[in-house]
């Protein structure tokens, strides 16, 4: 084993929340810190790094468990409206404080948005639909 790997891991992280977390499972949530240590958090702008989804919730301070989304292993992640298989799916709206952590189909109004994958399945509002992430980065719609 090469010894620059071996203080790694795989699969699923229990990660302190940095905020309120219950009965958000399957929203995307991006890592911060606080004085150094681990927490979790919701994303606060439409254009945030968000590279894992909630698998289990918590009050503030408590341990949450999250999966890292990975183009090998799809994922469940709520959505916001609905959604076709082959749709570009975005963060939702952040500035609607229940959609944070969600995703949407790539809108047709003008802006910059960050692919964070293709849904595989046909969707409605507030399921946790079938999304293979593929990181696409930022599109710009004109």
């Amino acid at each position: 084993m090469s010894q620059e790997q071996s203080n790694t891991r795989v699969g699923d992280l229990r990660v302190l929340a940095g905020i309120l977390l219950t009965d958000l499972e399957g929203h995307l949530v991006k890592m911060s810190h606080d004085g150094g240590i681990a927490e979790i958090l919701l994303p606060t702008a439409n254009d945030d790094h968000v590279p894992y989804v909630l698998l289990e919730g918590a009050a503030d301070e408590a341990y949450v468990d999250v999966r890292p989304i990975e183009s090998g292993r799809n994922v469940r992640i709520r959505l916001e409206g609905t959604c076709n298989p082959g749709d570009v799916m975005v963060l939702a709206d952040v500035a609607t404080p229940a959609d944070a952590g969600m995703v949407r189909v790539l809108p047709a109004e003008s802006g910059t948005y960050r692919g964070l994958g293709v849904a595989e399945e046909i969707g409605v509002d507030g399921q946790l639909v079938l999304v293979r992430p593929a990181l696409i980065g930022n599109i710009t719609v004109l």
